[in-house]
């Protein structure tokens, strides 16, 4: 199939895509890898009367490292920012993530704040985001303002932005010391679509426990976050019986999938547990990542 007529604009800076935001509103959309929007698009699920490309705006293509966050601009695809060293050794949970999503043809030309402007229960970085507690930056003619992701998902593929918003950049903020964190999924083919997903960031000091955090893709309607820290705290790393049976009653009592032509909805509930369980045993046992300093942005 084939998109629907539209008028092509290409935004010569931020302020241009305001304009042309302000001045079309509802009809616009914005385009900047077109890994969610093109295929909307072709399928007629969406027919704007407008496309605003953004995708060669400089000043939407950096990624930063500060000691607080990883800064993340609107124009970098998933691959740029799998492949940045910096980025990886401030929060790893980047990669782990971002090597799940689609194939790497897609991740070439998909953005990852695209992704999460998308707000696709099935994607990899608003749980990500949401994980991590961090921001996205808006912008539009009248103002700015700083969206916490606990607020920016309001339900599938709805975020809070207005019509004539533009998220330049999003925060991923970073773990405290003696976190270790991990990704994992589980899709019929790779590439496809997880069936359930986990993210999840355990904190110790020395040998207890002092935080634990999980975010979950495809069994929920929101990127929610279950935070386990009061439960966990206390417990003993690698005293994984205990920790097991915690993850797997709060996991249970959190989610509630919806079954398809893909998975029932038992089925998704049971390896979510199954997938939670096995991370916090993996990262219980896991040294930590060593903390790493800001680093100039690129």
């Amino acid at each position: 199939m084939k998109p629907a007529a539209f008028a092509y604009n290409r935004a010569a800076s931020v302020d241009h895509c305001l304009e042309l935001l302000t001045q079309h509103g509802a009809e616009a959309k914005l385009l900047a890898g077109g890994q969610s929007l093109i295929p909307v698009l072709n399928m007629r699920l969406a027919a704007p009367a407008h496309l605003i490309d953004i995708s060669r705006l400089s000043e939407l293509g950096s990624i930063e490292v500060t000691d607080s966050c990883v800064r993340v601009g609107a124009a970098v695809t998933h691959a740029e920012l799998e492949a940045d060293d910096h980025a990886y050794a401030a929060l790893p949970i980047l990669r782990q993530a971002l090597v799940n999503v689609a194939h790497p043809a897609i991740r070439n030309r998909g953005t990852t704040v695209g992704s999460i402007a998308h707000a696709d229960p099935n994607g990899e970085m608003p749980a990500v985001l949401a994980l991590t507690g961090g921001t996205a930056h808006a912008v539009s003619s009248s103002g700015s303002r700083q969206i916490d992701a606990a607020e920016l998902f309001i339900g599938p593929l709805e975020t809070c932005l207005e019509t004539d918003e533009l998220i330049t950049h999003v925060d991923f903020h970073r773990f405290p010391p003696g976190t270790r964190t991990g990704f994992t999924e589980l899709a019929r083919r790779s590439g496809d679509y997880a069936l359930a997903g986990v993210a999840m960031a355990l904190t110790a000091e020395e040998s207890t426990i002092t935080g634990l955090r999980l975010s979950f893709v495809s069994v929920t309607d929101l990127p929610e976050v279950l935070d386990m820290s009061e439960r966990v705290t206390g417990m003993e790393l690698r005293a994984t019986t205990d920790l097991c049976a915690a993850v797997t009653e709060a996991v249970e009592a959190t989610i509630d999938p919806a079954g398809d032509i893909h998975a029932t909805a038992d089925y998704r509930r049971h390896i979510t547990k199954v997938m939670a369980r096995r991370l916090a045993v993996e990262l219980s046992c896991r040294p930590p990542q060593p903390p790493t300093a800001g680093q100039p942005d690129r």
